[in-house]
């Protein structure tokens, strides 16, 4: 429609009109774009040059090898977006610092940081698991840190550069977590899609998400995440990931989870997928430990968990739950501490809101704990 067909209109109302339409033009162009933006993806396989990593159940095979195999045959089918551009830490045999990781991330302005691995235990343990940063560390997770934060110890003056840091020393992994927090939910929602993708698309066993100190992926500056494609130490899943096959199907696997991972960025959504995974509670917690929170809301609206969107409170916590989220204040073992927190609540105005009793990671009867 021609607005020079209503010679009636004012003429600056029309070129108000007219300035607003092309205004209206040029933002939802803007939008798009901004929607269309290329991620930064780094891709970073673990290991390399006189760090073979674990070598299997038979020494026949190096973890160095799967890993740089499986990440780029993963960057060659991200490459293929059009959206995505891959940056990788290493494309032959060759060692890289653990610090040096982290800084290419960085440098690049990445997006997403994915750390390729292969596991490694005494027993014919088996399975793929995906870590976040963080301090839940059970003697299992600890064993992992620990395993892949000992690379250190193969760097020149690495005393200097890590300024005291013990991979072999609980207390020193603590601290590691801090300046990954603000990229937490999005670490966890990107682990949660590549676990299940590993079930759902090829039927491997997944061991979950998980949390644990780990150097590699301290320093990051974006969502960051390390998998453990498989063990190694395990005959069947060794020769599996060892061969054409394995590689090809877990390169498959996790690159779909990370474009399906970028869409849900890009449109601000959590995929269906993601939501089953988190509402099973895969970040693992000590199962039999016994805790109390406060219930203090429950809808479809994911709200920001900052104090000013309840009333003043702090340490909120948001679980997805299906269509709805549910909204806690507080974890305590203390059912005393919990009472007092209800209490708290209650003040705040949120009257209907009361004690929800959990065993790891298992919602409980209140009324049985207390008898």
């Amino acid at each position: 429609m021609n607005l020079l067909q209503f010679p009636k209109i004012n003429y600056k109302i029309k070129q108000f009109i007219f300035t607003l339409i092309v205004f209206q033009l040029f933002s939802f162009s803007t939008q798009v774009n901004a929607q269309k933006k290329v991620f930064t993806v780094v891709l970073d396989a673990g290991h390399g040059g006189h760090d073979s990593g674990n070598t299997g159940y038979s020494k026949k095979y190096k973890e160095k090898d799967v890993a740089l195999a499986i990440v780029l045959q993963l960057g060659k089918i991200l490459n293929k977006q059009k959206d995505i551009k891959i940056i990788y830490t290493r494309t032959k045999d060759v060692f890289v610092e653990l610090g040096d990781r982290a800084k290419i991330a960085n440098k690049s302005k990445a997006d997403l940081f994915v750390s390729i691995h292969c596991n490694a235990h005494h027993s014919q343990a088996s399975g793929t698991e995906t870590f976040v940063l963080g301090v839940a560390n059970t003697a299992r997770n600890f064993a992992v840190a620990k395993a892949e934060n000992e690379v250190i110890l193969l760097e020149d003056n690495y005393e200097k550069k890590y300024k005291g840091f013990d991979p072999s020393s609980p207390e020193s992994t603590i601290g590691l977590s801090l300046l990954q927090e603000e990229f937490t939910d999005k670490s966890i929602l990107l682990a949660s899609l590549i676990e299940a993708n590993f079930v759902r698309i090829y039927k491997r066993k997944s061991r979950g998400v998980k949390q644990a100190s780990l150097w590699v992926m301290h320093q990051t500056y974006m969502p960051s995440v390390l998998i453990e494609t498989g063990f190694l130490t395990n005959r069947q899943e060794g020769a599996y990931l060892n061969s054409k096959k394995g590689k090809a199907e877990m390169s498959s696997s996790i690159s779909k989870a990370i474009i399906k991972h970028i869409e849900g960025v890009r449109l601000n959504t959590v995929s269906e997928v993601d939501k089953a995974f988190l509402e099973k509670k895969v970040l693992e917690t000590n199962t039999n430990t016994l805790y109390f929170k406060v219930q203090i809301a429950s809808g479809k609206t994911k709200l920001n968990t900052a104090s000013y969107n309840f009333k003043g409170l702090e340490g909120i916590e948001r679980v997805p739950i299906g269509d709805y989220y549910k909204y806690y204040l507080g974890n305590t073992e203390s059912y005393k501490a919990a009472k007092k927190m209800l209490k708290k609540a209650k003040r705040a105005g949120y009257k209907s809101s009361f004690i929800a009793a959990f065993k790891g990671n298992e919602r409980v009867s209140l009324s049985e704990v207390i008898k």
